[in-house]
């Protein structure tokens, strides 16, 4: 298993080195040069941090490193890159940072932790999945345009794939149904371990029990007009001390800011949250 991260330091850029890192999880489909994690990235390398963004497996130009396909339940080798980025970084604090589906990822890492030796300091989580089955069904059913999205960009991803492995992959049946429930179920039954899409949709949901080991302080950052996180799921949230909500009227999915002007509200609330 391989996956690809870029790291930027203090220390590269002339500056004094900095004694706190932060992994940066992007959401599905999205990856480490996506603008949203680009953003804060700057903004948080601005502040003295410094940053290691990190791909998902099949995101980012890295469908070749692996030849099994990328799915949402493959934490351990997620928990597997965050130790290796501790330990080649003794002595400097470790956070966390994930939006979306890396949210999701962060929060789930968090709860591992103890048991991977892995000594995190925060973990912040912005607008993270929180029952993919909730998610899957807004996506479907709500503004169309989201859903054109993420189809035409899974699309784009599983034909890179195969031409990547094409011994491996044929996609072609598949792509001629343009719905993320049935290819979810299609990629689920004949690609993943599991025998089908709601057990796999189950196995990445963090309202099932999957934070009660959480012990990192964290914080969940999410709004209540979010159009593929239901807002109802935050109530779901195990009560565990570590785990803290904060849940904004406005924002959307990931679409924080605090005037029209632009302000980067999100990027603040991280750094607050992370000092």
């Amino acid at each position: 298993m391989r996956l690809q991260g870029f790291h930027a330091t203090q220390q590269r850029a002339g500056r004094a080195p900095a004694d706190h890192l932060v992994v940066l999880h992007h959401g599905w489909e999205g990856s480490a040069n996506s603008l949203y994690l680009l953003s804060l990235s700057q903004f948080l390398f601005a502040s003295g941090f410094d940053i290691f963004r990190l791909n998902l497996r099949d995101h980012g130009a890295t469908h070749h490193l692996n030849r099994e396909l990328f799915h949402s339940c493959r934490l351990p080798e997620v928990v597997g890159a965050v130790r290796e980025i501790q330990r080649l970084n003794p002595g400097q604090t470790l956070s966390l940072v994930g939006f979306s589906l890396g949210g999701n990822f962060a929060l789930r890492v968090g709860a591992r932790a103890g048991a991977a030796g892995l000594r995190l300091h925060k973990i912040v989580a912005i607008s993270p999945v929180l029952e993919p089955e909730a998610t899957l069904v807004a996506l479907e059913n709500g503004f169309a345009l989201y859903h054109r999205y993420f189809v035409w960009k899974w699309t784009r991803s599983l034909r890179l794939k195969q031409v990547a492995w094409p011994e491996d992959y044929d996609f072609e049946d598949l792509l001629r149904v343009p719905r993320l429930g049935p290819m979810t179920d299609q990629l689920v039954r004949r690609h993943s371990e599991y025998p089908d899409m709601t057990t796999y949709l189950r196995g990445y949901s963090i309202v099932r029990g999957a934070l009660e080991t959480l012990e990192v302080p964290s914080r969940v950052i999410a709004a209540l007009d979010d159009p593929m996180i239901p807002a109802a799921d935050l109530a779901r949230l195990p009560d565990v001390p570590a785990l803290k909500i904060t849940a904004t009227k406005f924002g959307g999915h990931c679409g924080f800011t605090e005037r029209l002007r632009g302000e980067n509200w999100i990027a603040a609330r991280v750094i607050d949250e992370l000092r």
